[in-house]
């Protein structure tokens, strides 16, 4: 008989309701049940959490770095381990280490480390975001406009052959600069395509969608807004109910107001879920530090390139999570959704990530009544404690 393993003490929120005493019984790596204390076996081995809350592991579909790393700088295995070493510090058990527009080796060494951490089982690695190159100009934000292109066939041969290696493979980019037939394709392949860093109005938005698109990268930011006349990609976003779409709350990217009325407006089945944009500075006293020969600095919570363009986040999900309860104003248990089993819907990993209930990755957080993360567990094993 396989070993068993109960965390007992603690609160523990399914990503649906709160079980009060209770434990969460792991089996194989995945969860077995939440079950009442007196149903444990004799003999299970027991972790207490007294006076502590475990909840589903938080989910990053946009991490560009952290612990001193930028993946652009280290597209190789070990770069991405410390960045998802960096990350589950902060209660990220699932991350998509994203790739800033690049060149096209450097695109190819990301594609090639992250088949190698697939295949290294790198614990929180759950694929790769290749966000551009292929995007819209005047909507660049800190991607460098020498190397912003079109798509070309060689790129999108890439790209499927890539996402046959790994569980998961994002890319965003602009329809003005990819065309519909190469996002279905994309889609065919089992790419999650996501709209990004564009201008288009809402109709070119809405044919990208029909083709395959079912992502807008972080929503408010480097692209078209909701007008009187023209809803831009922004009205796409909260109009097309399919569209899922990445938030950074971090009070400097997306004014709370602008936030609240996203989430009352957002049509369905689509969701806003939350993503951190993280760069390097995670876990670190870095000041400042270079992406594509550009000196990024580091102040008051904010990225900036030299000109004040923002350039990235400073944040974590556990600190996005507060800001959403605190600042935001949204129940604690939506805030844990958007972090938890909303992304992992829009990248198909329903059933696998994002809650815990029987069958699932047992993928979770320890946290305190302040959401700061006591410990991380991925697949029934800790990889943080603080």
């Amino acid at each position: 008989m396989t070993a068993l393993t109960a965390i007992t003490g603690a609160r523990i929120f399914d990503g649906d309701l709160w079980h009060e005493n209770s434990v969460l019984l792991i089996e194989d790596g995945k969860v077995a049940a939440v079950a009442s204390p007196q149903d444990v076996p004799a003999g299970t081995r027991t972790v207490p959490m007294d006076g502590l809350s475990l909840v589903p592991g938080f989910i990053d579909l946009q991490v560009n770095g952290g612990g001193g790393v930028l993946l652009n700088e280290r597209p190789d295995l070990e770069g991405i381990r410390t960045i998802c070493a960096a990350h589950a510090r902060f209660g990220t058990t699932g991350l998509l280490p994203t790739l800033i527009t690049d060149n096209r080796s450097v695109t190819s060494a990301t594609i090639a480390a992250g088949l190698e951490a697939q295949r290294a089982a790198v614990p929180g690695f759950l694929g790769l975001h290749l966000e551009g190159p292929h995007l819209s100009l005047a909507r660049k934000g800190a991607h460098d406009p020498a190397l912003i292109r079109p798509m070309e066939q060689a790129d999108l041969d890439r790209t499927i052959e890539a996402r046959k290696g790994l569980v998961a493979l994002l890319m965003t980019l602009a329809p003005e600069n990819a065309t519909n037939d190469q996002i279905a394709v994309l889609r065919a392949a089992g790419v999650t395509v996501s709209l990004g860093h564009s201008d288009c109005g809402y109709a070119t938005a809405g044919l990208a969608v029909e083709a395959g698109a079912s992502m807008m990268t972080h929503l408010f930011n480097a692209m078209s807004q909701l007008g009187n006349r023209e809803p831009g990609m922004v009205g796409a976003a909260l109009d097309l109910g399919h569209l899922n779409a990445g938030l950074i709350a971090d009070g400097f990217h997306v004014h709370p107001a602008s936030i609240r009325m996203a989430l009352t407006a957002k049509r369905g089945p689509g969701r806003i879920f939350l993503v951190t944009d993280a760069m390097s500075t995670i876990g670190t006293d870095m000041t400042s530090f270079f992406l594509n020969g550009r000196e990024i600095f580091r102040e008051g919570g904010r990225l900036t390139l030299a000109d004040g363009t923002l350039a990235g986040a400073d944040i974590d999900m556990a600190s996005c999570i507060r800001y959403m309860r605190d600042t935001v104003g949204i129940d604690l248990e939506e805030a844990l959704r958007m972090a938890s089993l909303y992304p992992a819907e829009a990248i198909g990993m329903t059933g696998r990530k994002g809650r815990l209930t029987h069958g699932h990755d047992a993928d979770f957080a320890v946290i305190d009544e302040g959401v700061n993360v006591v410990s991380t567990w991925i697949g029934g094993t800790p990889v943080f404690a603080a």
